[in-house]
């Protein structure tokens, strides 16, 4: 247990630096608050803050007004996931955020006298900095006193996160006549960490966000996938998550670095998100989280680490490190924050039009998820933009994985004339090759 927190704490160093003076604007719904364990985030909140974490929180409150209106005997009524909002559910809205505010301030005081942060100052500050506008009719639908996001005194939150208090907002704004309106918590934030220009946005819902056919949590994606997944999935995606789903692509395209997606239900969520290579939500961002780029010498530490269990089984040549570096140029990566996840070699062969694949590797902890498939494509595109005609490879274990992705069997004589010659026939390896006509996909 002692080396397990030893390694973790590590590990996790690099992101304390990084992390460090940053700005993350959080939000998260009334559900949220509901969990008697949301003392734990709180806990949570507190400790970023005191590693030096410019924190914005905005809380929501739909459970709480729909609480006040069925004391009422009155039914919510929403629409598109939105709430519409007359008098009445107005005056609840007021109440409710009040309540919530006052409750959340309150934890910062007491709940982190019985926690690791006892004794931590954390002071919490708020204000009328969000400015609203009436969200009106929509599709036939008068929305009353429900509002967006006209503008963020973004200079008043400065203020105060430069006195190292942490920021906590309602989902309310006001028009510049004095009108109350009633704001969705994720609209607010992403507002907020727009104005801002966060490093982070972090979006905190009831449940993963899963891939509806492998079941699996989706571990990130860039904005355009995630429209193409809003839309194609978009009578399946429950309203309040499209809208979440589509705050994240309006702040990642308005500047936000990344938005992440967590489920308020995991204990320590958020730093397991923020302090880890992996983290555990949904990562929404206008590129991949993971680079695909041309290796540099500063690569071959990681590439060994990668082949060498493969070449120990026989399954990849042996390559000295003096053999990597004066090859460099030819391999491809795949790095995640750092750590080569993947690599592939290209070596050309003009005369034969030709290209050979070799030490195609991913790190056992990142298979199955389609980085090997990312890597061929890659290599299929950069032969086509050569001119290259031809993929060739030789293979002892993986021969069924290239022949579903279309390459054949051949012989030694497909090989390019200088592989012909060296070719070592003592690993019986199986000659495979592709022609190659169209680009394959997408990088």
């Amino acid at each position: 247990m002692q080396n397990q927190f030893v390694q973790w704490f590590r590990n996790s160093s690099p992101y304390i630096h990084a992390h460090r003076g940053t700005t993350i604007v959080i939000s998260f719904g009334g559900d949220a608050v509901l969990n008697p364990y949301f003392y734990r985030h709180i806990h949570d909140f507190a400790l970023l803050n005191s590693l030096g974490i410019r924190l914005v929180l905005v809380h929501g409150i739909r459970p709480q007004v729909d609480q006040k209106l069925a004391e009422q005997n009155i039914e919510p009524q929403f629409s598109h996931g939105l709430r519409i909002t007359d008098l009445t559910a107005l005056e609840c809205v007021k109440a409710a955020a009040g309540h919530v505010k006052v409750e959340l301030e309150a934890l910062f005081t007491t709940s982190l006298s019985s926690s690791p942060m006892a004794g931590a100052s954390i002071r919490v500050a708020s204000g009328n900095v969000v400015i609203a506008k009436p969200y009106g009719v929509r599709k036939g639908v008068d929305f009353g006193y429900t509002g967006e996001v006209r503008r963020i005194d973004k200079q008043a939150i400065q203020q105060m996160l430069e006195q190292e208090s942490v920021v906590l907002l309602s989902p309310i704004g006001y028009s510049v006549t004095g009108e109350v309106y009633n704001l969705s918590a994720e609209s607010v934030a992403t507002e907020v960490a727009i104005a801002l220009q966060a490093e982070k946005l972090i979006l905190m819902i009831p449940e993963d966000i899963q891939d509806p056919v492998s079941q699996q949590t989706i571990q990130q994606m860039t904005t355009i996938e995630t429209g193409l997944f809003c839309n194609h999935y978009s009578e399946q995606l429950d309203p309040e998550l499209h809208n979440h789903l589509r705050a994240a692509i309006n702040a990642s395209e308005r500047g936000v670095q990344r938005t992440h997606l967590l489920n308020h239900n995991i204990d320590g969520a958020v730093l397991q998100e923020l302090f880890s290579r992996d983290g555990i939500g949904t990562l929404i961002s206008t590129t991949l989280y993971e680079n695909l780029r041309t290796a540099t010498l500063d690569d071959v530490g990681g590439i060994l680490d990668l082949i060498m269990p493969l070449e120990n089984e026989g399954i990849l040549t042996s390559r000295s490190r003096e053999s990597l570096e004066t090859g460099i140029e030819d391999f491809i990566v795949l790095d995640r924050d750092g750590l080569v996840v993947g690599c592939v070699a290209a070596h050309q062969y003009l005369d034969n039009q030709m290209i050979e694949l070799a030490c195609l590797a991913i790190h056992p902890e990142y298979r199955n998820g389609g980085r090997a498939q990312r890597l061929l494509t890659h290599i299929e595109n950069q032969a086509l933009h050569c001119g290259m005609k031809r993929l060739v490879i030789l293979t002892t274990h993986t021969s069924d994985w290239f022949r579903e992705h279309g390459f054949e069997s051949g012989t030694i004589n497909d090989l390019p004339t200088q592989r012909q010659n060296e070719f070592n026939a003592s690993r019986n390896s199986r000659v495979l090759f592709k022609n190659i006509a169209t680009p394959s996909g997408r990088e």
